[in-house]
């Protein structure tokens, strides 16, 4: 037998009020839009698709843009104006797109968090996370100055003012917005290199963030992306994107329809001391990036999945299907059939025991007296599941006769239970295997 050594996996099931919360606002999405289709368990997937939506419209925005000091303005306001059903609709996907990757993405971090995934095994996707934030953040700044509008000069000012709060410069950024002579065209040069280039770090870090994660999810179903497609199409064409007047140092923006999801920051720096903003954003970042290691009660370290090579012929599913890659295949060490062995690596490992549902060796209908399979859970075994819903069928009676598996991690089933319903409780249901199904319904 074989095992890494153990360490603590996930947290125990998050119960707090806003968690609950979010489950309840999840019931209500699954009632709208179908549980296969719900926004709010695909939040990560979701994002993905905006930033494809961001990639394909800007690319052909870029095409159309001119980084002329004088051609800025006009190239973005052309857009809307000159070619309104496919440069002004691009546009305006690019923006709705942008905003609701923020806030998709904020979204996610919530949800993370009110679910507890953020300490043991997931430490690395979250910690990993918190720096997209500022990319994508970033991100959107700049590209409100390529517009070179009143928008985005207040956005530029700002920013400026923002950055000369840190010891960085030998000179003020916002001197080189004191009056008009003073922005040329290597500022709109430099801005699209931005606008492009952290996009292409934050792509890079979100394939660092689902490192740790077997098959993560990056495209929604195709029904919820496509709706979500569709509703950004609608909200383009029924409230496209334009141009404010054109920028112009020597005159105050004046009243701005403003962007809240990527600029609402600038007016706290505004209006507060920027070094308190710098002072609240970093410490926030800090937190974040130290939330893993912060809890103050720690959970309860479980055994980790425990291979039995008498049982194991190396096929190897058990490694296809953790959602952690915390099994690994190697060369077989006792001389038995099979080429290879699984490990199990306990760092990360979930104790959620999906490996034990995909042996093969995990099946009911085996003679032995003692179901033992070639990788299983110590704390909660395959034949103690197997001697539960024995029991559990034997104590079913009248003509519907129901059987329930349940997740110790979610919904409690146990209220289910009564003569004519049979419930049995799993580490998690991805450990039930197949074969119990059609066990249950022989009986």
């Amino acid at each position: 037998m074989h095992v890494a050594r153990q360490s603590p996996p996930t947290s125990a099931p998050p119960a707090g009020l806003g968690f609950r919360a979010f489950q309840a606002l999840e019931s209500l999405f699954d009632r709208a839009f179908g549980s296969a289709n719900n926004p709010l368990r695909h939040l990560g997937a979701l994002s993905f698709l905006f930033f494809w939506v961001i990639l394909a419209s800007g690319i052909y925005l870029y095409v159309f843009f001119d980084t002329g000091v004088k051609d800025a303005y006009q190239s973005v306001a052309a857009l809307s104006l000159a070619q309104p059903w496919v440069g002004g609709v691009l546009r305006s996907l690019h923006r709705y797109a942008s905003d609701a990757f923020l806030a998709v993405m904020l979204l996610h971090l919530l949800k993370e968090y009110l679910a507890g995934h953020y300490t043991g095994l997931r430490w690395f996707s979250w910690v990993s996370g918190v720096p997209l934030i500022w990319l994508a953040f970033a991100s959107g700044v700049v590209g409100f100055w390529l517009a070179w509008d009143r928008l985005a000069q207040f956005a530029a000012i700002a920013t400026a003012e923002w950055l000369d709060a840190l010891p960085l410069f030998s000179e003020p950024l916002v001197r080189n917005f004191l009056y008009p002579e003073s922005v040329n065209d290597r500022f709109f040069t430099l801005a699209i290199f931005l606008h492009i280039g952290v996009p292409l770090f934050l792509l890079l870090g979100a394939w660092i963030h689902v490192q740790r994660i077997g098959r993560p999810e990056v495209s929604p179903p195709r029904w919820l992306a496509g709706g979500t497609l569709l509703t950004l199409i609608a909200l383009a064409l029924v409230r496209p994107v334009v141009s404010h007047a054109p920028a112009d140092l020597a005159m105050l923006p004046g009243e701005l329809r403003f962007d809240w999801f990527y600029l609402g920051i600038l007016p706290a720096a505004n209006g507060w001391t920027a070094t308190w903003v710098w002072g609240a954003a970093g410490a926030a970042t800090l937190l974040l990036s130290a939330l893993p290691w912060l809890r103050l009660r720690r959970p309860v370290p479980e055994p980790v999945a425990r291979v039995d090579l008498a049982n194991c012929n190396g096929c190897g599913r058990c490694a296809l299907d953790c959602p952690y890659n915390a099994i690994v295949m190697q060369p077989r060490s006792d001389g038995r059939r099979g080429p290879r062995q699984p490990l199990v690596l306990g760092d990360l490992c979930a104790s959620c025991g999906i490996c034990a549902g995909a042996c093969p060796s995990s099946t009911p209908f085996r003679s032995a007296e003692e179901l033992i399979t070639g990788i299983d859970m110590p704390q909660f075994t395959i034949g103690e599941a197997r001697e539960r819903m024995s029991a559990a069928l034997e104590r079913l009676s009248g003509e519907a006769k129901v059987l329930v598996f349940g997740c110790e991690c979610a919904a409690d089933v146990a209220a289910l239970q009564h003569p004519g319903v049979a419930v049995v409780n799993l580490l998690c249901t991805g450990m039930l295997p197949p074969s119990f199904i059609e066990y249950a319904l022989r009986a």
